[in-house]
């Protein structure tokens, strides 16, 4: 019997595929200022970021923001190519000139809602959609991340630790600027948008890692090959307790599949040990990259 293969995602051209990362950067850094003038700003939710820092100038001095977030975002742009060379390549320095253009062309449209905590949370699912599809462009939208980045470089702090300490920083001025209540819509509308970017990153189908010990290897092997056609390989281990040689199979596949490969391990060998663990990320032949 012959091995069926998953077939193969066509790759795009080099070329076009450069134009389709410009295009991620523009259409994520539209839907953020979509939100943020139609949901954030009105709605004093300040979910950390320039963007943040703007919708506190603005309520206190009343200046536009588009202008803020540009007075912020070019001088940071050019602190982070200097502090940290290449990583700031021109598709940033697109994402950092172009959502404040969109934020002052949109400037205008309908606010969707008045209520603060809706605001806050479809806000930042908005900007996280935003956010991740400029990260799919290989990008980002500068601002505050830079400053993140550059305190990272130079202290022992994680990233993750910086880009908090900022987001916080924003979210507390938030809370002596507006209210107490308007920082915590801001913290909802800042873990709308981590979980978010994580979907849009990663998507909805999450894969199973799936690990088999048994006594019926081959026959086992053999259904996940020709009957969920899927890949499977073969690691050496040894018993904690017998100290035998054994085999492991490990195999990865779609949610979906699940229920058929525990239906087809459990008819084959109802004695089988597996070990099920979830896989945010799949990259390689039969699954999308």
């Amino acid at each position: 019997m012959k091995e069926i293969k998953p077939l193969k995602r066509r790759k795009l051209p080099p070329k076009l595929a450069k134009v389709m990362e410009y295009v991620y950067v523009i259409i994520g850094a539209f839907i953020i200022a979509l939100a943020f003038n139609v949901l954030l700003l009105p709605n004093h939710v300040a979910s950390g970021g320039v963007s943040g820092i703007s919708t506190i100038i603005n309520y206190l001095t009343g200046w536009t923001p588009a202008y803020i977030q540009w007075a912020f975002n070019i001088p940071l742009f050019f602190a982070g190519v200097f502090f940290l060379g290449y990583q700031f390549g021109i598709k940033t320095f697109v994402g950092t000139m172009i959502m404040p253009l969109f934020v002052y062309l949109t400037s205008d449209w309908t606010v969707w809602t008045n209520q603060p905590l809706v605001a806050a949370l479809f806000g930042g699912i908005l900007v996280g959609t935003g956010l991740g599809i400029v990260f799919r462009g290989k990008a980002s939208t500068g601002g505050t991340d830079v400053i993140a980045q550059i305190l990272h470089k130079f202290t022992n702090l994680s990233l993750g630790i910086c880009v908090a300490l900022i987001d916080g920083f924003v979210v507390i001025a938030a809370m002596f600027v507006f209210d107490i209540e308007s920082g915590l819509y801001a913290l909802v509308g800042l873990f709308a948008t981590s979980k978010t970017i994580d979907l849009v990153q990663v998507g909805l189908n999450q894969s199973k890692t799936v690990l088999i010990i048994s006594e019926q290897q081959d026959e086992i092997r053999q259904a996940i090959l020709y009957k969920i056609d899927r890949g499977i390989t073969r690691l050496s281990a040894k018993g904690g307790y017998t100290e035998d040689e054994r085999q492991i199979l490990l195999c990865v596949i779609a949610q979906s599949e699940f229920s058929r490969l525990k239906s087809v391990i459990k008819e084959i060998d109802p004695n089988a040990f597996v070990v099920v663990m979830s896989a945010s990320e799949v990259m390689g032949e039969g699954f999308n990259i």
